[in-house]
């Protein structure tokens, strides 16, 4: 049987920048390790799957000051990469490491392509010296490295895994089928897992006050990242009685933080189910409505831990990578579990307020990830929140309809069928339409 302790160090892991890029970071780092001279470094090719592909096509890396895209993920991966920080492989680049890589990438020494039969998180990255060739490749989840060779020869293979799916990238480790026994993982919560999930919302807090910040107000740190400004336009309203609302006050630290994170700033965040944007929007309306309430430590670590589970809960069917916006629909149920359970919902108030999140958003779309992706996460924060308090009025549908179930669980099932066989060619449109954009 799975222990909270077990989930939370699977589930819950800090993560710089976007996973999917960093997936390809962490990938060319790993196989560069294997070279004798990364100074010798000739070229890097990389392939992965079409999730991989659309949600790093477009979206910030961290440290570069503006920089986007897998191929600059790649490049600085294997130029200065630490595959010992898994997601956070990239803490270490400097400028001029960035400088380097714009220069690899302009001389057309890194290539991205995308293989459209691999299915969720995919990368192959190969690298290349004048008498060395190195391998990596990462499956299943975002850091699980599962072979990596030299010249041919393997120098470290993972261990088969029990994955329910690989496309799906969740092993079978236990985690419970029905949403009233994974709920009580959180009963276990100890003293380090208390700390652990609290430090976790001050460091997702931490890169929404960046997402406040603008690069001209703070040239102390250097981190703060102009991005989009969403979070920070909403607590520009001039209406006081609106600005000052808690659900714009959620709304606005979820944008801001989302903000700074798809821009590239240079701070960890707390993820969630694999994905920063999740750990942004399972955490962070918790956290924002627990200080407003006055809640203390415990009650707001119980109801993070019940936000990340609810998350998992979902994701696990929806799968690691979905044409579906996992940040809204699996992570916004998850926060909309966390809020209830902060409010003293019981397990039912807790599940109808996952379902009122998911029949409202189910089939929002992923088309990558980049600075829009700002807009749905504060748009599944509120809708959390609103979600949680209308469960604890006792409202919710009372007879199937749509995708609504007899259950949580069905209702679950059916978004995750529309998902993955009725939204089958959804990711391979999106490609095209980004890749027509980038054509010359």
């Amino acid at each position: 049987m799975l222990t909270l302790k077990e989930f939370l160090a699977n589930e819950v892991k800090p993560a710089l920048g976007c996973t999917e890029p960093g997936a390809v970071a962490l990938a060319a780092a790993r196989a560069s390790r294997e070279l004798p001279d990364r100074s010798e470094i000739a070229a890097v090719r990389v392939t992965v799957s079409g999730s991989i592909y659309k949600n790093g096509m477009a979206v910030g890396i961290p440290g570069t000051h503006g920089a986007r895209g897998n191929d600059m993920a790649a490049a600085i991966g294997a130029i200065c990469g630490d595959p010992d920080l898994e997601l956070e492989v990239l803490q270490g680049s400097s400028k001029e490491h960035v400088a380097k890589a714009a220069r690899w990438v302009k001389e057309s020494r890194v290539t991205i392509e995308c293989d459209p039969e691999k299915r969720g998180v995919y990368v192959f990255a190969t690298v290349f010296t004048p008498s060395n060739r190195a391998t990596c490749l990462i499956e299943g989840s975002h850091a699980n490295i599962v072979k990596v060779t030299l010249n041919g020869a393997i120098v470290f293979e993972r261990p088969k895994q029990h994955w329910v799916d690989v496309s799906f990238g969740f092993e079978d480790d236990g985690f419970p089928e029905k949403f009233e026994d994974a709920i009580k993982l959180a009963d276990e919560m100890d003293e380090e897992d208390r700390a652990f999930l609290l430090r976790g919302a001050a460091m997702n807090m931490a890169v929404a006050d960046c997402g406040f910040t603008s690069e001209e107000e703070c040239s102390s740190c250097g981190q703060c990242i102009q991005g989009s400004r969403f979070g920070a336009a909403l607590m520009q309203i001039e209406d006081e009685t609106v600005r000052d609302t808690i659900d714009i006050k959620i709304r606005s630290v979820c944008a801001a933080a989302a903000d700074a994170r798809m821009s590239g700033v240079l701070m960890p965040v707390m993820s969630s189910g694999g994905s920063g944007n999740h750990g942004i929007t399972a955490v962070l309306p918790v956290a924002v409505y627990a200080d407003y309430l006055g809640k203390g430590d415990e009650e707001t670590a119980r109801a993070l831990a019940v936000s990340h589970i609810g998350t998992s809960y979902v994701k696990r069917r929806l799968g690691r990578m979905s044409p579906v916006c996992g940040c809204a629909i699996a992570a916004g149920a998850g926060a909309a579990a966390g809020i209830t359970a902060l409010l003293g919902g019981d397990v039912q108030q807790v599940s109808n307020a996952m379902e009122l999140l998911l029949v409202n958003l189910a089939g929002m779309l992923c088309d990558g990830a980049k600075e829009s992706c700002s807009l749905k996460v504060s748009s599944a924060s509120a809708e959390a929140y609103y979600a949680a308090h209308w469960s604890m009025s006792n409202l919710r549908l009372r007879v199937p309809q749509g995708v609504f179930g007899e259950t949580l669980e069905e209702t679950v099932a059916n978004i995750a069928r529309i998902s993955r066989e009725g939204m089958k060619t959804v990711d391979r449109n999106v490609i095209d339409i980004l890749d027509a954009r980038n054509r010359p």
